[in-house]
């Protein structure tokens, strides 16, 4: 959004500069990016005017433009001779919507250009450069140049696309006098054609016809202050329709009125048909889009864009203009699918001020009758007719609840009735009726916060924590994770928050959660995990001759489209070797083994069981384990299928980790304060016979719950007895606290073989 300062200034009365008015926009919540002032044409005197070599109307041109040097200057004028005095635009400056830069035309340097009257906006002559009075000096401004701010508009303020709500918003910080424009309408006058609503998605429609205009440039005002922001004016009825739309925030529209055949007619378009704009481009459209037709066909594609028929030309001499309220999401889906986004559609998707298109079309009316003249011969209005303001129930105890300052309620009061709110008491609440501009405001919560911007968020005491470094519970529990991890030598990746449906559901079972309008095609999905993203790192790594590599990410991964279906993964990959080639051995390649082991050093000595069912799609059918806490899942590993890899492109073997929620995870345990024990440890070794497929893991766990004096159990031994069985044999370390007998020693090996046997099906042999 851009505007100019005298512009404001025509509806707010205040002794701030251009920068203090930007200071107090950017801390009430419209933040200005920029505050300039245009590069101005000037006066230039020909001094040598040459014909440029093999060009029939290019002359090379010696100026003078009040410069130590003259400047050479190519120009196709007819007019171009020495001795006249012309308006130069030099490099930087900013001509029809075009910033003007030093080039070559016809293999000659070029350093500005001589401009039209037409081309500074002045008068619709174009029949060559502007002829100025030749006593004037070289160097003087042509135009007078106004102070430019530029601001980053968010969605959720669209009354800030008006200049009016600008200087709106001003006032009710208390800068300055809110000077209230002329809010008349047209008397309706009686016309031979209808306006035909067949569609809820317009609730107002009006048009107003002109006839006998005589197209004329807009008044200098109106130029000037369009050119200053960067749109090239035309001639009075579009600059009219442009200067409405920045002015008052309603788009409008102007036709030719002896190109539209009998009533306007607002509609749904039909599937397959078909609608020219006024560039020339042809768009099939759907049943969901808006247009304006008549009984010939489509003449424009409502809130985005005029037709090819019916747009004005230099010869129309009559005139329909439209004022209308469109449905801000059918306008964005139709302006999104075909790409054309224009100052109307960026306008109406946000939601416009629905109550205002009276007004504006009488001030467009007036705009054009003043520079073209004409009669208007006939008004009309469609549709059901806008719905009234939100109503919000507010109690003033809210503000102190949500932002813990104690405004008194006549303070919240004076303000919101400043912003144009008209607050009701309704026994101990009030009910808020928000000014019909600020389609915004619909609960309670948005009350409170145009309270706050308006308070001033600069006035918030301060509350300093005890200790400004100490993280917060769930960062140390982060922390904790990416330090060990790194300490382990896997290197942290950081992704979009995206991904792509195609690899996730070559992953996982579940749905993909698609993105209507996702920034690029490879990434149309919220990420419903981190191991698309990471496989994607390892491809391209291998493809540029890196196949060894460890990473892990950490970070938000989304199970559904409503708040709180999300939770913080952590994905570990480890692709290729462990090592690079070293005369000392061959590297061996990573396996499940390893990822395993990344795993458990995160439980902190956890207690787990492992079990190898239902492997995902992603995981290798039989290289496959998941962790389990009680009946809890905690994390699972694997080696990435051959399937899966073969898609990818991945031809070095991947072992995956994945932990679905870090949640799930036991913080890093502290050290507890004791005394270490006197007494020496000691060791005891058993052997079982159980079921091949049996995992050895869950004997480990049942022999480790079987006496809190249990602080190790290693297996070391493991073959293959046929028949279906097999032998695992251990070693575990007993941690004595006070001394212990044969009888002690002997019940706690019977409480080791008696868990093992009852929680795993296993037998000790006895021999």
């Amino acid at each position: 959004m851009k505007w100019t300062l005298d512009w404001l200034l025509e509806y707010l009365k205040t002794d701030l500069s251009a920068d203090e008015i930007a200071d107090v926009l950017t801390k009430t919540g419209l933040e200005v990016d920029d505050v300039f002032a245009p590069v101005a044409p000037v006066a230039a005197k020909i001094v040598e005017c040459a014909p440029v070599e093999g060009s029939d109307h290019l002359h090379v041109l010696k100026v003078d433009d009040g410069g130590t040097e003259l400047r050479q200057v190519v120009c196709g004028a007819p007019n171009a001779r020495v001795g006249l005095v012309s308006a130069l635009a030099r490099p930087g400056c900013v001509i029809a919507g075009h910033k003007i830069e030093s080039g070559k035309l016809r293999g000659v340097v070029s350093n500005g250009m001589m401009c039209s009257e037409r081309e500074l906006g002045l008068s619709d002559n174009n029949d060559g450069i502007m002829e100025l009075p030749a006593d004037m000096a070289p160097g003087t401004p042509v135009l007078d140049v106004d102070t430019v701010f530029e601001a980053g508009i968010t969605p959720n303020r669209p009354d800030y696309l008006a200049v009016r709500g600008i200087a709106r918003d001003l006032m009710a910080v208390g800068v300055g006098e809110y000077v209230v424009p002329l809010a008349s309408e047209i008397s309706d006058v009686p016309s031979a054609r209808r306006v035909v609503v067949e569609t809820d998605k317009c609730p107002i429609y009006r048009f107003c016809e002109i006839h006998g205009i005589k197209m004329a440039p807009s008044d200098k005002k109106i130029a000037r202050r369009l050119a200053a922001i960067g749109i090239n004016p035309k001639n009075a009825p579009v600059d009219a329709t442009n200067y409405i739309c920045y002015d008052m925030g309603q788009p409008m529209h102007c036709f030719d009125a002896d190109e539209i055949q009998g009533d306007i007619i607002v509609r749904m378009a039909k599937n397959g048909e078909e609608f020219t704009d006024l560039f020339g481009a042809t768009h099939a459209l759907r049943d969901t889009d808006i247009v304006i037709a008549d009984n010939a066909g489509i003449l424009a594609l409502a809130g985005v864009i005029g037709g090819a028929r019916g747009a004005t030309t230099d010869k129309t001499e009559n005139i329909i203009l439209e004022s209308a309220y469109f449905d801000p999401v059918c306008v964005r889906k139709t302006s999104k699918r075909i790409g054309v986004s224009t100052d109307a559609s960026y306008r109406y998707e946000r939601g416009i001020d629905p109550s205002i298109s009276g007004v504006a079309i009488a001030a467009a009316a007036r705009i054009i009758m003043g520079a073209c003249g004409g009669k208007i011969v006939g008004t009309g209005t469609g549709g059901d007719g806008v719905q009234n303001a939100s109503q919000i129930e507010y109690s003033p105890d809210l503000f102190k609840k949500k932002t813990g300052i104690d405004m008194p309620a006549m303070h919240q009061r004076q303000i919101l009735e400043k912003l144009g709110f008209i607050v009701r008491e309704s026994g101990k609440k009030w009910v808020v009726t928000p000014r019909a501009a600020r389609v915004d405001v619909q609960i309670p919560e948005t009350i409170v916060a145009e309270l706050m911007r308006i308070y001033g968020y600069d006035k918030i005491p301060g509350a300093k924590p005890t200790n400004c470094t100490e993280p917060r519970p769930h960062d140390m529990h982060e922390i904790s994770i990416k330090t060990q991890l790194a300490a382990r030598g896997i290197n942290e990746s950081k992704s979009f928050g995206f991904g792509n449906s195609m690899i996730e559901a070559a992953l996982f079972d579940r749905a993909p959660l698609k993105i209507a309008n996702p920034i690029t095609a490879d990434l149309d999905t919220m990420r419903g995990d981190l191991l698309g993203n990471l496989l994607i790192a390892v491809a391209n790594n291998e493809k540029r001759g890196y196949p060894d590599l460890s990473l892990f990410e950490l970070g938000t991964v989304f199970t559904g489209f409503n708040p709180g279906d999300q939770k913080t993964a952590l994905t570990i990959v480890r692709a290729g070797a462990t090592g690079p080639k070293h005369w000392s051995g061959r590297a061996r390649e990573y396996d499940i083994y390893d990822v395993k082991a990344d795993l458990i050093a995160l439980m902190h000595g956890g207690r787990f069981t492992v079990d190898a069912s239902n492997p995902p799609r992603w995981a290798h059918p039989f290289r496959y384990g998941a962790i389990y806490q009680g009946k809890k899942k905690i994390a699972e590993f694997g080696e990435l299928s051959p399937v899966v890899a073969k898609k990818l492109r991945i031809k070095t073997n991947v072992v995956v980790a994945i932990v679905d929620d870090i949640a799930n995870l036991p913080g890093a345990r502290r050290p507890k304060n004791k005394v270490l024990s006197d007494f020496q440890p000691i060791t005891r070794d058993f052997a079982f016979i159980t079921d091949v497929a049996a995992p050895a893991e869950n004997m480990v766990a049942a022999a480790l719950s079987a006496d809190a004096r249990i602080t190790d159990v290693v297996v070391f031994d493991a073959f293959d007895m046929g028949d279906g069985k097999k032998s695992i044999a251990f070693t575990i370390t007993v941690q004595p606290t006070a001394n212990m007998s044969d009888d002690d020693l002997a019940a706690l090996q019977n409480a080791v073989i008696s868990r093992v046997e009852s929680k795993c099906g296993a037998k000790i042999r006895d021999k």
